[in-house]
Formats: structure tokens, sequence, C-alpha cells
């Protein structure tokens, strides 16, 4: 159940995450939410403009604390921040609780859940509500590879890494598709794309054995009447700690690939033990994966996303072209150069 509705009034809690990855969640939602966002709240960067400090072109003021916020008239707080561990730190937390007292509702992306939380449901009135979007769905089974049977094309964005685009390409993708007419459709598999308002799974809150089945179960329920699902990535197979990978792959039985990778980075973040595979060997290795020996769909790789943030146009537009000389495969930016050679691939192949 999605509680956002169109006017509603929003103030994203961003604490320490409007210039850092750590808040990929808020600014996910500052980049494509149709909602009205009233205030960002992060006490580092109050008072800076937001495209400055962002890159995302939206006029919306960044405040020092919730009760700031509250002049601008907001109805919800949404938590755009995902700190370690999944739990807020106290003073964050004791906002949330300001907010709750103030008459707002919430939307919880984190692990640690919130409507049940003792210290906050007191103050919650009969018309307010806390939406935790992490909650495993009812009625999960376990996958049988049925997406196999689909005749449409079925994308996943595979990172060398998490949290460096995977979501963001997904969406540029599909909001291209849309303009050229193509029946597309999103199939969110984690908080920030719920919150978005995509219908979908938290896919990290599904017990192990459920959650193929889970993905499955969204592919096979919008699949026949879609030219192109999306499937929004998670995690990396190359990754230490993700489990992702392998329930979409299997949910999805993806027919193509894209191949996300942060330009720059040689190891997996806060793993500088781990290397990131070359952009050919992890291409190798995730279709190896995906076919599992030809017992399921071959899933073909059929482009890069770059993530080129951070670097000047004239080397971002150099790496695409080394990206596209050691793959053979066409390769962009998808925010800062468009979408369209990915979206191309895809309905060429």
């Amino acid at each position: 159940m999605n509680y956002l509705t169109a006017d509603q009034r929003i103030a994203l809690l961003m604490h320490e995450g409007t210039d850092n990855p750590g808040g990929k969640t808020g600014l996910s939602i500052l980049r494509y939410s149709p909602l009205n966002i009233v205030a960002v709240v992060d006490e580092q960067q109050a008072g800076k403009d937001l495209k400055a400090v962002t890159g995302i072109d939206r006029d919306v003021p960044i405040v020092e604390s919730v009760q700031a916020a509250l002049a601008l008239q907001p109805s919800v707080l949404m938590i755009g921040i995902a700190p370690s561990g999944g739990a807020l730190p106290e003073p964050w937390y004791e906002e949330v609780k300001a907010a709750v007292k103030a008459g707002l509702n919430v939307v919880n992306g984190l692990h640690t859940p919130m409507a049940t939380d003792p210290q906050l449901t007191p103050h919650v009135q009969s018309s307010q509500w806390i939406w935790d979007v992490r909650q495993e769905p009812q009625g999960l089974g376990i996958a049988s590879a049925a997406a196999k049977s689909l005749s449409c094309r079925r994308v996943l964005p595979v990172g060398t890494d998490m949290a460096i685009g995977k979501m963001s390409t997904n969406l540029e993708l599909h909001k291209l598709a849309q303009q050229r007419g193509i029946r597309s459709k999103v199939i969110a598999t984690g908080q920030t794309n719920m919150m978005l308002g995509d219908d979908g799974i938290p896919l990290d809150t599904i017990r192990v054995d459920f959650a193929a089945g889970a993905v499955e179960q969204q592919v096979m329920k919008y699949g026949p009447d879609h030219d192109i699902l999306f499937i929004e990535g998670q995690g990396s197979i190359f990754h230490p700690g993700s489990t992702a990978t392998l329930p979409l792959m299997r949910g999805s039985q993806p027919t193509h690939l894209i191949l996300v990778h942060r330009l720059g980075q040689t190891h997996i973040r806060n793993h500088p033990t781990i290397p990131t595979p070359s952009l050919s060997e992890a291409i190798r290795i995730y279709e190896v994966i995906a076919a599992a020996g030809n017992c399921f769909t071959p899933a073909k790789t059929v482009g890069i996303a770059l993530n080129t943030y951070g670097f000047d146009e004239t080397l971002a537009k150099d790496a695409i072209a080394a990206a596209t000389q050691e793959t053979g495969l066409l390769a962009t930016d998808v925010i800062r150069f468009g979408a369209e050679p990915l979206l191309d691939a895809i309905l060429n192949n």
C-alpha cells in the first residue's frame, strides 16, 4: 500500500546526505518524484542552493531542522537517508519524534520499523499514519522460472558495486521508453522506488527462500501487458555483503542486462582489499550466472551505464568512449547524456 497522494507536502530528512551517496533515497526522490517537496532538512547544508549542492534542478529550500521545516507547512516527513545499521542516530530520531508530535505523517524506508515504535505510537493521532516501507508482503511462494514464458523484454541493471546508479538507470530508461510510446513498467525492488510510487517489493526484507518468488510474482503480474519491464537492480555479485542479485535474476529471468559502473572506482566501496573487475570480466560473470549453464534464459548485456559524477565532461566522454572500445557495447551516462543509446540497444537486440 502506498500512502502518498498528490496533495501532500513533503519534508525530506537528509542530514549529512544531501551531497553524498548516504542520501541516495532522498536524492532520488528529489530527482524523480512528482510530489510537492517543500523542504530538505540537512543541518550541514542549510541555507545553500539545492541545485549547487546536488546538481538537481529543483527549487526546494534546505533548512537546518524539522522545526524549521514546519514553517513551510509539510504534511509528511520522508526519511531520505540510510545510516549504517538501519537506525537513525538519536538526534535525528528525536526530529522524527518532533514531526510526529507536530501532526506529520512519516514515510520510513529504514530497516528499523517505526509504526510500532512505543516512543512514537502514543503521539500518532487517528488521522495520522507511519508507513514502514520495508515490510515483507504476504502470499509469497518459491520461484519456478515462470518468467521464461513471457514474451516481453525484461531488463535488469547489474553493477560492479552497490549504490552506483542502477535505479537511476532504470528510471531514465523507463521515462524515455514512455516518451516513445512503448508500454514499459518499472518493477520496484527497493524502498526508494516504492516511495516514488512504483509497484513492487522491498527485496531486502524478504526471507531468502521467497526472494526470487517475490520478484517472479511481480514480473508475472505485469509482464503480459507490457512490452518492456525494467526490473530495479539491487546489490552486486562482487560485494561480499550483497544477497539480492541472484533472486533478481532467478525471479525475472532477464532477457537484457545493463552493466552499471562508477567511473574511477577500483575497489568495492568500504572494502579496499576487494577490487572491482574490469567491465569485460563483469559482463562475462553476470551473463554466466544469469544463464546458469543454459538452464535459464540467456541474458545478453547490451550496454554500459557509466556513472561519471564528479568528473568534468571531457573526462566523462573519454571514459564512455573507452568503455565502448573495451566491451564493444554502447555506453552513456544516463543522467548527463541521456539514455537513448541504451534503449536503442535494448530494442535492437
